[in-house]
């Protein structure tokens, strides 16, 4: 019984958090008939500062760090996130019914990182005395920019697929692998074309200004302060958008929701197992191991959102920030205490 109160006030916490408010607001509005527009310039300025945010905050972060001890942690956290998006493609997008762009954007949710879920494992480790690496913030855009990059290029593809097998006269679009040279050219334009595309380009450009420039004083003076507030706004017009699109999900609700309870255990225990192997290589902390369960089995609620939505802008946001943040993140908060349980066993502190 306790359990069922614990998760019953974990998603009444999450309904209350601006991500998930302003989403919900934004689609009440819209059910209502309101006339409310966010102009296309003051949307496009919006994402582009809060991209820039979480760009330069990574590497703020990974410059930081001790390269050296980050380095195996880090690709061990980067190939955790590209795996569960390849999953995601081959689980939740190819469910019948579901849209592959919407199964593509919500894998890229659940592949990146949730700020909130991570600073929650770090509190829970605090209050039990456990100790962790002090580089684990800087684990973060490895495993999210992996992940983010991975399925914007998985769905491009997809689509591009569909669209190259189209019947002339119309019809259900039907995806084939086609040749090995044709695949690797497509491979190749939509890579290059992703990494030119404005959401990645400023993610990118945030993150080397980071790591190469001295950021910190226009970073915490004007980007820190107003990301949150912009933010919101993104949600709302998501919120917006999303309504007008809900019809598309009635079918395939049950789809998201079993996505949302088991994939942070599914993906929990390959960030756990990773952080196995780097605990074994390089002496990775029982404490790391768990933090790289717990990133691994959230769900992006900051940089996500606004990434997708730039580069994935035909995908439907009440699938994957609804599944994320309304599912997704309460159950990865719950299931911190199995990773630090099977630490203790497996690990040791």
């Amino acid at each position: 019984m306790d359990m069922i109160f614990d998760i019953a006030a974990t998603l009444v916490a999450q309904l209350q958090k601006p991500t998930l408010a302003f989403l919900i607001g934004g689609m009440m509005l819209a059910a209502l008939g309101s006339k409310l527009e966010v102009p296309a310039p003051v949307y496009k300025f919006i994402v582009l500062i809060l991209l820039l945010k979480v760009g330069l905050g990574a590497g703020i972060s990974v410059r930081e760090a001790d390269l050296l001890a980050l380095a195996v942690p880090a690709v061990a956290a980067a190939v955790v996130g590209v795996v569960i998006v390849l999953l995601g493609a081959r689980t939740l997008a190819r469910t019948r019914g579901v849209a592959p762009m919407d199964g593509m954007a919500t894998a890229g949710l659940f592949g990146a990182v949730s700020a909130s879920t991570l600073a929650a494992g770090m509190v829970m480790l605090d209050a039990e005395g456990i100790a962790y690496e002090g580089f684990i913030g800087a684990l973060y855009p490895f495993m999210d920019i992996a992940a983010l990059v991975t399925a914007i290029l998985l769905a491009k593809v997809s689509a591009a697929r569909s669209a190259s097998v189209q019947p002339a006269g119309g019809g259900t679009a039907t995806l084939t692998m086609g040749g090995a040279g044709g695949n690797g050219d497509l491979v190749r334009e939509i890579l290059a074309d992703t990494f030119k595309s404005p959401a990645i380009s400023a993610l990118l450009l945030g993150l080397g200004i980071g790591l190469l420039g001295r950021p910190e004083q226009v970073y915490s003076g004007f980007y820190e302060p107003l990301f949150r507030g912009f933010l919101s706004i993104l949600m709302l017009i998501m919120g917006m958008e999303a309504w007008q699109r809900l019809g598309e999900m009635r079918k395939v609700a049950h789809a998201y929701v079993a996505y949302g309870i088991a994939a942070p255990f599914v993906h929990g225990a390959l960030g756990f197992g990773a952080g196995l192997i780097a605990h074994h290589l390089t002496g990775f902390s029982g404490g790391g191991v768990v933090l790289l369960a717990v990133m691994a089995a959230s769900s992006s609620d900051i940089s996500g959102p606004p990434t997708l939505r730039g580069a994935l802008p035909e995908a439907n946001p009440s699938a994957y920030v609804g599944t994320s943040t309304g599912i997704g993140t309460p159950v990865a908060i719950l299931s911190i205490p199995v990773w630090i349980a099977l630490a203790d066993w497996l690990v040791g502190f």
